[in-house]
């Protein structure tokens, strides 16, 4: 069942269309990484997949109902950009008030769930505005558990934390996914780290979605290939199938042509040289999750 399906979501702020008739589609279970440069999106995507926002045109359904289903709505919760917490007040006590706003029953026994499932003591009195930027991102997290919803949209909650305090969000998500079941998605530049939690991704570039691929898919694309460019792509590639009886390759738009499993190089020279097709180019070429990435967004710019 998909819990996000958009068709032709889009939003413009004057002249500029921030999303770009983009369709999007998360399963449930998934551990969605939704990739793109800064100013690509993201944040705009979130912010309409939460009611922040209004669409110019198009649709976005949660679990089958439109974003403003209070039904729906109820399921949802989001981390969009920084939480917005009150610098005085403990973590429980930012918990508690928000919890009130949002009219839940019985909230003292959930908070002090959420608080020790997002790693914080329910008892420390400790003024939010003395926590660490970790600390205020588990709370942030805290904060979008409240009512025990189905999906969390999180807008880059590891960013600007260190080393321990992105393994420890790493550890709070994959939790989250695989003892409670929630659904996640996920806004983040910090690709290495999204590659060890996400099942599946949303690569978007200047608003529109340039590719949604699983994670084992994902994983078969990174994988070393054979790149090749000969004068007669076509012919060399119906000559590879047959004589070497190729299965895994691909056909890129330019013409290049990459084989994506075990092969002798000199066999695939001997066999097009039969057929006096000239080989322009042959060579193994090694991927990497962040060339990829970058390759489908467009560039070797920033992320």
């Amino acid at each position: 069942m998909a819990v996000i399906q958009t068709r032709g979501l889009s939003k413009r702020y004057r002249d500029n269309w921030a999303v770009d008739r983009l369709d999007l589609q998360v399963e449930r279970g998934d551990v969605y990484g939704f990739i793109g440069r800064n100013g690509a999106g993201k944040s705009t995507t979130l912010k309409l997949l939460c009611g922040l926002a209004r669409p110019t045109q198009g649709e976005a359904l949660i679990f089958g109902k439109p974003v403003g289903d209070p039904v729906a709505r109820r399921r949802v919760g989001a981390l969009i950009e920084r939480p917005g917490l009150y610098p005085d007040l403990s973590g429980r006590e930012n918990l508690r008030l928000y919890a009130a706003l949002l009219g839940l029953d019985s909230p003292e026994r959930q908070v002090d769930e959420i608080l020790e499932t997002v790693g914080l003591s329910p008892k420390a009195k400790k003024p939010v505005k003395h926590y660490s930027m970790g600390m205020k991102q588990r709370l942030g997290v805290g904060l979008a558990l409240l009512g025990g919803p189905d999906l969390l949209l999180l807008d880059e909650p590891t960013n600007g934390l260190d080393p321990e305090g992105i393994r420890e969000m790493r550890e709070l998500f994959l939790q989250l996914n695989r003892e409670r079941g929630l659904t996640l998605l996920i806004s983040s530049h910090i690709l290495g780290e999204l590659s060890k939690i996400a099942t599946r991704y949303g690569i978007i570039q200047a608003g529109r979605m340039a590719e949604q691929i699983t994670a084992g898919e994902l994983a078969q694309k990174c994988a070393d290939y054979l790149h090749l460019k000969a004068d007669r792509p076509q012919k060399a590639a119906a000559l590879l199938e047959q004589e070497l009886h190729l299965k895994h390759w691909e056909m890129r738009p330019e013409g290049e042509i990459r084989i994506y499993e075990p092969v002798d190089a000199k066999a695939v020279g001997r066999v097009l040289a039969r057929a006096d097709v000239a080989v322009e180019e042959l060579g193994l070429h090694r991927q990497d999750l962040e060339g990829y990435f970058l390759e489908r967004m467009g560039g070797a710019d920033r992320v």
